[in-house]
């Protein structure tokens, strides 16, 4: 194998310090032909347990570390380490990687460590020596000999135009490598500075991956929260779905009563159909209850005129009276005056007064009669009666229990008065009393419901 590929692990360890019996190298030639391939015989010991990393290299004698080999090969991990197939193993080297010169060489097994595990006699790479052999051939041979010589020369011809082609092609090669390494420089100066961006941006990426981290943290404390939250609303959408049921079928009833509703509706339509239709037969009433409450004001109004008239003409009648009454004082007074004359003369006659029989006055004692404290009439009447005036006959009002004197009231102003404490109603001309003035007013309102 070509140590470009993969270079083995190999350590700076001496010489003094490598264990070389655990591994025993058999059938060790003391030189190999060049240009064919060589196979290399070994033995594991007892106690030695091969590695995926071991490996078989070819030292030039005199190594002195590990690193100093010539080409090498991975050994084999046998499949059972305890049967006797897997204590004996091999490894081949190819021709094209084995040394071209005739120092002497060995073989070393190396482990992963890059500790030396074994070495090999000493061995070399060159072509056998014509001295030391013995040719015995015929003339058939011979020519045989000679026209396979003919065959190689033809064919050593070929090969140095071959080698001459080969080698104008080494110099294209080398040149194409000359450039490849300028190429190769080149890339090393932008890998190294792509290996600087890298670094700078590996740093970066650790910081974002350290924020992300403390992000993924806090997302994962808030996917928790969430979780609990998902809970509490899975658990209140259970509810709502229940709620929702519950007004599913509120709904329904709803909607029942809805339909009831619309047929009360309709009813109610119907009803207030009706009801216009009597609000307006209602309203023609109003209009002719507010004629009629026109009419009945106008009414009023000249009741209170009349009223205004008998209110003064009262008044007039109460000068009348505070008049009269001060005529019926001084006329008392006269009577007194009247009775002690009278009692004079007939004490003077020789009469008494309570002895006298009594008599009923008569038309012509009229003006006695007229006052009543007068017994046997007024022996001075028809003085007195030139002088002051006759007493009025006076008649009591049956409702305000007020006295009318009869030359004042007429039957006119009497019924004019009468009809002044009295209340009609405007609409059935029913005649109520003043003082029973809340009865007429709930009468009157009847009238409108």
């Amino acid at each position: 194998m070509d140590e470009t590929v993969e270079d083995p692990p190999t350590s700076a360890v001496l010489l003094d310090h490598c264990h070389f019996s655990q591994v025993i190298f058999n059938s060790v030639e003391k030189f190999y032909v060049p240009g064919g391939d060589v196979t290399c015989y070994y033995t594991l010991t007892q106690h030695f347990i091969p590695r995926r990393k071991d490996w078989i290299g070819i030292f030039r004698v005199g190594w002195k570390t590990t690193r100093e080999y010539y080409t090498f090969m991975w050994v084999t991990l046998p499949v059972d380490l305890n049967s006797n197939s897997a204590k004996q193993q091999e490894v081949q080297f190819k021709a094209y990687y084995l040394p071209k010169d005739d120092e002497y060489y060995q073989f070393c097994y190396v482990d992963q460590d890059g500790v030396v595990r074994g070495a090999s006699i000493p061995f070399q790479f060159r072509p056998e020596n014509e001295e030391d052999i013995l040719v015995v051939t015929t003339q058939g041979e011979v020519e045989e000999i000679e026209q396979h010589n003919k065959e190689l020369c033809k064919e050593n011809q070929e090969l140095k135009d071959s080698c001459v082609s080969l080698q104008k092609q080494n110099s294209d090669m080398q040149a194409e490598l000359h450039k490849k390494e300028e190429d190769l420089e080149t890339l090393k100066s932008t890998n190294k500075k792509l290996e600087q961006q890298v670094k700078a941006q590996k740093d970066c990426w650790e910081t974002e991956l350290l924020q992300l981290k403390e992000q993924n943290q806090k997302m994962a404390t808030e996917n928790e929260k969430l979780g609990v939250r998902v809970e509490q609303l899975q658990a209140q959408l259970s509810t709502q779905e229940k709620e929702i049921e519950k007004l599913v079928q509120g709904s329904q009833d709803k909607t029942e009563q809805l339909e009831h509703l619309k047929k009360e509706k309709s009813q109610l339509l119907l009803t207030l159909t009706q009801q216009r239709e009597h609000q307006k037969k209602l309203e023609q009433t109003v209009e002719e209850m507010k004629q009629e409450e026109t009419t009945a004001m106008k009414k009023q109004q000249e009741l209170t005129d009349e009223n205004s008239g008998l209110s003064k003409t009262l008044s007039e009648n109460k000068i009348m009276c505070s008049i009269l009454q001060r005529e019926k004082e001084r006329l008392e007074k006269e009577n007194d005056l009247l009775k002690r004359e009278n009692s004079r003369l007939l004490s003077y006659m020789g009469l008494d007064f309570d002895s006298l029989p009594y008599q009923a006055p008569t038309s012509d004692q009229a003006g006695a009669g007229q006052n009543p404290a007068l017994v046997y009439g007024n022996p001075y009447s028809g003085i007195q009666e030139s002088s002051a005036p006759s007493l009025r006959t006076m008649k009591r009002c049956p409702t305000c229990k007020s006295d009318l004197a009869d030359d004042i009231f007429g039957p006119t102003l009497e019924q004019q008065h009468m009809e002044a404490l009295c209340l009609n109603c405007p609409i059935c001309d029913k005649t109520f009393p003043a003082r029973e003035k809340q009865i007429f007013e709930d009468h009157v309102f009847c009238h409108t419901l």
